[in-house]
């Protein structure tokens, strides 16, 4: 069973165009899920956002096409393609479409040692 799934292995292709948006929608593609790491790769609709959370892991943004305004313990940063973001692990943040807009997104969770 593939670590990594829903895209092609051992082939080049244009990340952005794995995932597409859809009118008044939030697309989303997972890539990898386990209890360490979650890959996702986002479209979404202009106009779209995903309300103020937390995650218990530390969350990286690439922006792959367009630019998405993130707020972060209520600091708005404006992502443009080819920027990246982090929002830190127990943070409130939230995510906002001004326009339509393409993201890769890595949250890394804490790991326990015994």
């Amino acid at each position: 069973m593939p670590y990594i799934k829903n895209f092609p292995h051992a082939q080049v292709r244009p990340l952005a165009q794995e995932v597409a948006a859809q009118p008044g929608q939030i697309v989303s593609r997972t890539l990898a899920q386990n209890p360490y790491v979650s890959v996702t790769l986002f479209a979404f609709a202009e106009g779209e956002e995903i309300s103020t959370h937390d995650s218990a892991g530390d969350a990286m943004v690439q922006v792959l096409e367009g630019t998405g305004r993130f707020t972060v313990e209520g600091e708005e940063h404006l992502v443009h393609a080819g920027e990246a973001l982090v929002m830190p692990a127990g943070i409130p943040h939230a995510v906002f479409a001004p326009e339509a807009f393409k993201m890769l997104l890595t949250v890394v969770f804490p790991t326990q040692t015994h």
